[in-house]
């Protein structure tokens, strides 16, 4: 049984259309489907909706910390409501899927992800859920960043989006715990791995945005959106 659904992404305007928010894209899909308002919660560092499944009560959460620190939001909403960390699904973007792919699994590393590797460091254990929803691989390493941060360009959208729609349809699965039917939902559809494609310039990022601000000596943990 699923109680906290968590999606990944950066907050503000200039980062919802990035690729790197295909988790906050999933919450806000079952969020409109369970007719649920998203609001922030500051004590949880993150925008919170709560309602009943088959019932039991259900949390959905967006963290607005940044990328890089969304381990503290959930943490803490885990921690007051005594939820543990086989309770908690985290929906993020996947570098090694396809767009139009996404797949559910319990466990293993973080990859790279930094929210993952924050969730994993503040959770003390990598023994949650994760839907990974695919946005493609730019083709070389030292892409990712930017890649991650730019806005895939409408065909690839549109597989994102259908992938999100699909995953999110077995979202009363998921809060029941029938975790064999949600994944034979989920990947129902496995196209293959697209070619990457020329994609948008990144997002403009401000000289005061905390991800410059993020390498200066002695700053210490930062907000970071990658």
């Amino acid at each position: 049984m699923i109680k906290l659904f968590v999606g990944l992404g950066n907050p503000g305007p200039e980062y919802e259309a990035t690729r790197h928010n295909a988790g906050f894209w999933w919450i806000d899909q079952v969020a409109h489907q369970l007719n649920a308002r998203l609001a922030m919660e500051r004590s949880y560092q993150g925008l919170v909706a709560r309602a009943n499944v088959g019932g039991h009560s259900v949390w959905l959460l967006q963290p607005q910390t940044f990328m890089n620190l969304s381990g503290r939001s959930v943490a803490a909403l885990a921690r007051f409501y005594k939820i543990a960390p086989e309770q908690i699904l985290v929906a993020h973007d996947e570098l090694d899927l396809a767009p139009g792919q996404a797949k559910l699994n319990q466990g293993g590393g973080h990859a790279g992800h930094n929210g993952l590797r924050d969730i994993h460091a503040q959770l003390g254990t990598g023994d949650y859920w994760r839907l990974r929803i695919g946005i493609g691989h730019p083709g070389h390493k030292s892409e990712v960043v930017g890649w991650v941060l730019r806005r895939p360009p409408a065909d690839e959208l549109t597989q994102i989006e259908a992938a999100i729609m699909r995953a999110a349809q077995a979202f009363d699965l998921l809060a029941a715990g029938d975790m064999a039917r949600a994944t034979a939902h989920i990947h129902t559809d496995k196209p293959p791995r697209a070619k990457p494609t020329k994609p948008d310039k990144p997002v403009a990022l401000p000289a005061s945005s905390p991800e410059s601000q993020a390498a200066a000596p002695g700053a210490g943990a930062r907000p970071d959106p990658k």
